[in-house]
């Protein structure tokens, strides 16, 4: 079975959030396991300097490169990403299902989004729109969009 892992920076401080991303967990479920890896954000200054920001970034990517499974498909998602549709997330999934991946690993950054070296061992990087969401928004778009992807793959009426 496919297993999709969500690592994230940052937690969802507001219930309705949590509550969102249970649900679609709770639905992802029934069709592949769902492990999410929620890292603390790293403290930085109010305003900080270009080099606090590099100095944060770096510091989360230890932590999150760490995380990834060996041998794991994955997916960052960063502004500068392709944008996909949901039918073409989901001929994505399918395909790295079909080539043999079994884990295929979502990394969202904090509000200072991803370092340069998690983006560079990513295999793919994804963007959900133009628009600018805060994270937890993103979170629970992004478990939405890959619960509809898994829908369109078993040809649900989901997606209509």
């Amino acid at each position: 079975m496919l297993k999709l892992k969500f690592i994230t920076v940052g937690s969802l401080a507001e219930r309705h959030w949590r509550e969102a991303c249970d649900e679609y967990k709770k639905r992802l479920s029934q069709t592949c396991k769902v492990e999410e890896c929620e890292l603390r954000e790293t403290k930085i200054a109010k305003n900080p300097t270009d080099g606090d920001i590099r100095a944060v970034l770096d510091n989360e990517a230890d932590r999150i490169l760490s995380q990834i499974p060996p041998r794991a498909y994955t997916v960052a998602l960063c502004i500068e990403g392709k944008q996909l549709t949901s039918p073409e997330l989901a001929e994505l999934i399918d395909n790295k299902a079909t080539e043999g991946y079994s884990d295929i690993c979502f990394i969202i950054g904090s509000s200072h989004g991803l370092s340069d070296r998690v983006k560079s061992a990513c295999n793919s990087r994804i963007s959900m729109s133009k628009l600018t969401f805060p994270h937890q928004l993103a979170r629970v778009m992004l478990y939405e969009a890959t619960y509809r992807a898994f829908e369109i793959n078993k040809g649900t009426k989901y997606h209509k």
